[in-house]
């Protein structure tokens, strides 16, 4: 019998505001991003972020589902587009992701949707928006 070993992350980010200047964001990792606030300043916002976040997971994912499938050899790109819809009464949060799921290959259209909606279900991030989780606050 073979044994796997799973190897597993730390996860988490910490995010330090001082009085002035932007949030400096650090992974438990030691991945660092500085976010910004600015309408038109080029970089990561708050919301750019989730949406980056949905994106990455759905792409991993999709290449995931090719695997599982059995069909990753035939793969040569999975791109993940996310955006989203505000709410336009409070409290500020986002009401709709729309998420554009391009999936490249020898692929007919029913293997596409297989692998996008595969991918869908094995994303932690796409499972986790879509179940509502407790945000436990502690020291607040």
């Amino acid at each position: 019998m073979v044994e796997l070993k799973v190897k597993t992350r730390p996860v988490g980010a910490t995010a330090v505001l001082g009085r002035l200047g932007h949030p400096q964001v650090t992974s438990e990792t030691g991945g660092r991003v500085e976010v910004v606030t600015g309408a038109s300043e080029p970089g990561f916002n708050p919301l750019d972020l989730m949406f980056s976040s949905l994106a990455a997971c759905l792409v991993l994912s999709g290449r995931i589902a090719a695997s599982k499938l059995g069909i990753l050899d035939r793969l040569s790109e999975v791109r993940v587009h996310v955006t989203g819809e505000k709410a336009h009464e409070g409290p500020s949060r986002i009401t709709k992701f729309i998420v554009d799921f391009r999936v490249e290959g020898d692929f007919d259209d029913e293997q596409k949707s297989q692998i996008a909606h595969m991918a869908e279900d094995i994303c932690t991030v796409s499972n986790t928006l879509k179940n509502s989780p407790d945000i436990v606050l502690t020291n607040a």
